[in-house]
């Protein structure tokens, strides 16, 4: 069997190996998935529960192994792996109480001339087999939101984990077995594009989470016919600085939320940044002077603040990105190089706001900085984007950053503070190319139930 050699992507030392399945293998696994399945929906709720605590016990008993692994494997500093898995065991922990609140209704059939001798109710059913499609940029954490759902609603799930980062994930795929799940309800399976899309056209999948590019939230849309299909995709924040804003707070949202956080490489990241005219040029001191403070190296190291990316190749695409803003008129004032994996943090101001490049999403710790004079523009140039995740706005007058929310094509708005925020309770996603759905402990395990509804004739005398 082939195998994907897992690498530290700042040095290239081997971590691992990892067996690789191709598309042909992917029907054996579905196929005993189903058995998982029926074995998951036969658990009370309350076992399901006691399921999903034991893994979130057992993951929190080896986080800072699990910390240092991911952060070896995936290139963000230590210092927020460690955030990232203490995020999967409160989604676990969750979840698990999820799993006891899948509520049905009674709905009153006397509201039908009639039917008033009738009762109707509706019960929660899991949907069957659901595939979790994991990104690379978020692994444990994203892999948590969707089996821990799966399961807490009773369903059986197939994780495919990210091919240059799997590591993690897979431990904790081995610490869900250790503590009691069903055999063959939880699946994990390594392998390319075309296992994803395999994935997603089998007969025996109901239903498909992924959450990676738009590119590749098309392509399984549409290999999965019928089914089922939760995305939350790309995304190009806006952060809008209004004139009356702290702008040193502001520029921190942008060093914190882009440059900092996950090396760049976040759906929700700030990607692009207008200021309002009066302030723009003390803006741009404040974020030049906390960009330059930023610690570029070795992600294991304690003080280090931006690691390696992912891979050589996301460096590079990077670099030209920024190359392409500075063709298409924008100014370079630090940052921009890639050496290896690494980038250094970018600032570029003068950004034309039709350039092609701010108009796509740069994964990467680059933050590009265009003028307005009016928020009614800023809030046409922020719509103006084929994504829709977040959207933030810093102003001290709230009736005015209300106004802003009202009217930005997005999922979410952040008021003063970053768009790179992403709590675990609250609904996640965003509109247009971004997917449109929301995924949250709330809803993520509504989503992966299905509705019945049961009607008793003349249960009223």
């Amino acid at each position: 069997m082939p195998v994907f050699t897992v690498r530290n992507p700042g040095t290239g030392e081997p971590l691992g190996e990892v067996p690789a399945h191709d598309a042909t293998q992917v029907a054996a696994i579905v196929d005993a998935a189903q058995e998982g399945q029926r074995a998951m929906a036969a658990l009370p709720a309350h076992e399901r529960e006691a399921l999903l605590r034991r893994v979130a016990d057992l993951v929190e008993a080896e986080q800072e192994s699990l910390a240092r692994l991911l952060a070896a494997e995936n290139g963000k500093p230590i210092t927020q792996t460690r955030g990232e898995v203490q995020a999967a065991v409160r989604i676990f922990r969750g979840y698990a109480g999820e799993a006891t609140r899948l509520f049905g209704r009674q709905i009153p059939l006397d509201a039908m001339p009639g039917l008033e001798r009738h009762l109707a109710v509706t019960m929660r059913e899991p949907l069957g087999v659901v595939a979790a499609l994991v990104p690379f940029n978020y692994p444990v954490e994203l892999y948590a939101h969707k089996a821990a759902a799966a399961l807490a609603a009773g369903n059986a799930v197939v994780v495919q984990p990210p091919a240059k980062c799997p590591l993690a994930v897979l431990r904790v795929a081995q610490l869900v077995e250790q503590a009691g799940a069903p055999p063959h309800a939880h699946q994990t399976v390594v392998g390319d594009a075309a296992v994803s899309l395999r994935l997603a056209g089998s007969a025996g999948v109901a239903a498909i989470s992924l959450t990676g590019s738009t590119a590749a939230g098309r392509a399984i849309a549409k290999a999965a016919g019928l089914k089922k299909v939760y995305l939350e995709l790309g995304g190009n924040d806006a952060l809008i600085v209004c004139d009356d804003a702290d702008v040193e707070e502001a520029a921190r949202a942008v060093v914190l939320g882009r440059l900092a956080r996950g090396n760049g490489q976040i759906c929700c990241a700030v990607k692009r940044v207008y200021v309002q005219r009066r302030v723009h040029d003390a803006f741009v001191d404040a974020l030049v002077a906390q960009a330059t403070k930023l610690t570029v190296g070795d992600q294991l190291l304690e003080p280090t603040d931006v690691g390696p990316l992912i891979t050589e190749d996301a460096a590079e695409r990077v670099e030209q990105a920024v190359q392409a803003l500075v063709h298409d008129g924008a100014r370079l004032l630090v940052g921009g190089t890639a050496q290896g994996a690494f980038v250094d943090p970018a600032v570029l101001v003068d950004v034309p706001s039709d350039s092609p490049a701010f108009a796509e999403e740069i994964f990467g710790p680059v933050a590009p900085v265009a003028r307005f004079d009016d928020p009614d523009e800023a809030v046409r140039m922020a719509n103006a984007s084929p994504y829709g995740l977040q959207a933030a706005v810093f102003t001290r007058d709230v009736s005015r950053a209300l106004s802003i929310a009202r009217r930005l094509d997005v999922g979410g708005v952040v008021v003063n503070g970053s768009t790179a925020l992403r709590a675990e309770n609250l609904p996640f996603g965003g509109t247009k190319d971004t997917g449109g759905y929301r995924e949250g402990i709330h809803d993520t395990v509504l989503d992966f139930t299905r509705q019945k509804t049961v009607v008793v004739m003349d249960a009223f005398k």
